[in-house]
């Protein structure tokens, strides 16, 4: 790197209060403060770091542990150089303070900012994204948190089917469907299947739009003889189980809401670009052009790598999404282990479009089985995969061209 910085500035991030610690290009120190977590408090910060390099921003490099935040973008829009580093990383810079362990803000501000001047390679130097990059991420962190609050709530749901009423689960294993909530509604416990109708069924399904199943066929499950519970149980389960989906009914929605916020979000990048000839294609087109990438995968990519991905950076992308292993090796012993130190959100989209990507292309499903019969688990074949597929999407990047199965030779798929 060949800028020349002439102050160096080291904050320990805090939700109430920031620490700073600030030197000159020798080490000597040029201020200590802290700093609510303010916007008039945060100005005042970057006034001050500039005023320190005689009004020149450029020549200012701070080191944090947050790669984004208010801190960070009040100092990069004011010009500054910031730069992130991992929290594990500066662990081991703080051994150089002291090696008996000792820990406070102070001195990790100090640590940030020496570790900036002597070490800055070992940083990530920070950019001002892209407002669309900004709000996919927002959308699709949204779309993982109404995920998980379905599954927790679905899963609670089928918990107490399974207690009470297992064999309604016939008609939704999962119990994860609307229409099957629908019914819980209508016919809430076995007493009451007796006297449900089969035009009300039938409308039920004909409202959602369900043909798998006749309303004869509901009712003949409905019907069977459920298991028996204690006396008192099923009035408290009742009113557990409606609880339960008068919460699925606002979450469910949402999520679907957040989906198709996802989808024009990617829309709205592929067209951002108006200077595209027919013969290039964007990002986010690409990245979508491959097999096994839906929405989901899509905008978590774009939203988590959106750096290694405009840098075409393919060993970035399989590092921060674990794809690359770890290698320890000491005289004699060498161990290839699976990378822990990686972003989990990059590593869980990388995993389920390995997953479709072998489900639903011949050759992913060909690498697959050559990595399993060499005695590779089902997840390191699927890590495999991945990283395979991440070194083609590289490709595709520069070239600026869509996938085409036809030019994936069995080259490029060997192990």
């Amino acid at each position: 790197m060949t800028e020349v910085y002439r102050v160096f500035v080291g904050i320990d991030w805090g939700s109430e209060v920031h620490r700073v610690w600030v030197t000159d290009r020798d080490g000597v120190p040029l201020g200590d403060r802290e700093v609510r977590h303010r916007g008039v408090a945060l100005a005042e910060l970057a006034g001050w770091l500039i005023g320190l390099a005689d009004g020149e921003a450029s020549a200012v490099a701070v080191a944090l542990e947050v790669p984004r935040g208010p801190v960070v973008e009040t100092l990069l829009e004011r010009g500054c150089h910031v730069f992130a580093i991992n929290p594990k990383q500066l662990d081991r810079f703080r051994d150089r303070f002291s090696v008996a362990g000792a820990k406070d803000d102070r001195r990790d501000a100090q640590v940030l900012s020496s570790a900036i001047r002597t070490d800055r390679p070992a940083f990530q130097h920070l950019q001002i994204e892209d407002p669309l990059t900004i709000r996919l991420r927002e959308f699709s962190r949204q779309d993982v948190e109404l995920g998980e609050d379905v599954g927790r709530l679905v899963n609670r749901l089928r918990d107490h089917l399974v207690r009470v009423w297992p064999e309604v689960l016939a008609l939704s294993p999962a119990s994860d469907e609307p229409w099957f909530w629908a019914l819980l509604d209508l016919v809430p416990t076995p007493a009451e299947a007796s006297g449900i109708r089969p035009a009300r069924i039938r409308q039920l399904l004909r409202r959602h739009r369900i043909r798998r199943v006749t309303a004869e066929q509901v009712i003949a499950v409905l019907r069977t003889p459920a298991v028996h519970v204690a006396p008192g149980v099923w009035d408290g389960v009742r009113v557990r189980m409606a609880d339960l989906i008068e919460q699925l009914r606002v979450v469910y929605p949402q999520r679907q809401k957040a989906e198709r916020r996802l989808a024009d979000t990617l829309a709205a990048m592929t067209t951002e670009d108006a200077s595209e000839t027919p013969r290039e294609h964007h990002d986010t087109t690409i990245i979508q052009s491959l097999p096994g990438i839906g929405t989901r995968i899509a905008a978590t990519m774009l939203a988590e790598a959106a750096g290694p991905l405009r840098d075409r950076d393919y060993h970035a992308l399989r590092v921060l999404g674990g794809s690359a292993p770890v290698t320890k090796q000491s005289g004699k012993s060498r161990v290839v282990m699976m990378r822990y130190a990686c972003h989990t959100r990059l590593r869980n989209a990388f995993h389920l479009w390995a997953q479709g990507s072998v489900r639903d292309d011949p050759r992913s499903r060909a690498l697959y089985q050559q990595m399993r019969q060499r005695g590779h688990g089902h997840a390191r074949a699927l890590r495999g995969v991945a990283d395979r597929l991440l070194a083609l999407l590289v490709a595709l990047l520069k070239t600026r061209t869509l996938y085409d199965e036809a030019r994936w030779t069995s080259k490029t798929v060997s192990a």
